[in-house]
């Protein structure tokens, strides 16, 4: 039986490289805002902190028939995301958990944001800790489809059982379960997943990344 060895890490952003709870809280509050309609509820904030930012916006219009999605969507490419970024919260370790990795396994990011991540890639300077970073922009499909996975697999030519995902969604459980790949489920104790953590330095203690030593 061929051993696998892990070679590849993928993150997910939103709830695993940051709190970002806070940050879509006002990003969408303020696009409701500026068509003149209510905030969300906590109900509409879960869906827009695990859905990409079309799916968000028809949801949170969802019942304001009057706003025309397109003149939304027009206001949206307009609006500066920098502001918001003061309230996304990295994770305390992560920094720490990336230099711990970095020379040992390719890492790469999945997620639903789409023309956002690059302002937090540069402004929080993560471009150099990821190999490869994949957005609902670059995927064919958004998460839950397993395009973003594929496409990194694919990259670093590496097989599904060589790879590891870490996600705090049913979005990320489903768009590793399409591709094979074991998931870590961060702080969520309800999701289905191989592996449950409450931080990163953690994931140091896990099987898979106990192995490095192993011949492949």
């Amino acid at each position: 039986m061929h051993h696998f060895r892990l070679k590849l890490v993928v993150f997910d952003c939103d709830g695993v490289l940051f709190s970002s709870r806070e940050a879509n809280r006002h990003y969408y509050n303020a696009l409701l805002d500026a068509f003149s309609c209510p905030p969300m509820n906590e109900e509409d904030l879960h869906y827009v902190h695990i859905h990409n930012v079309h799916n968000s916006v028809r949801h949170i219009f969802r019942n304001h028939h009057h706003v025309s999605l397109d003149a939304v969507n027009a206001y949206r490419d307009k609006l500066d995301y920098r502001p918001y970024l003061q309230y996304m919260e990295m994770e305390p370790d992560l920094m720490a958990f990336l230099r711990i990795i970095k020379p040992s396994y390719h890492t790469a990011i999945s997620t639903n944001r789409t023309d956002t991540m690059e302002t937090i890639l540069d402004t929080y300077a993560l471009r150099p800790w990821f190999d490869m970073v994949v957005t609902a922009s670059t995927a064919p499909r958004p998460k839950p489809a397993p395009d973003g996975l594929e496409m990194i697999l694919k990259h670093f030519d590496v097989e599904p059982e060589e790879s590891i995902y870490i996600g705090d969604s049913v979005i990320d459980r489903d768009h590793c379960a399409a591709v094979g790949v074991d998931l870590i489920a961060f702080r969520n104790k309800t999701l289905n997943a191989r592996y449950h953590v409450d931080n990163f330095l953690s994931i140091i203690n896990l099987p898979p990344f106990q192995e490095k030593t192993c011949a492949s």
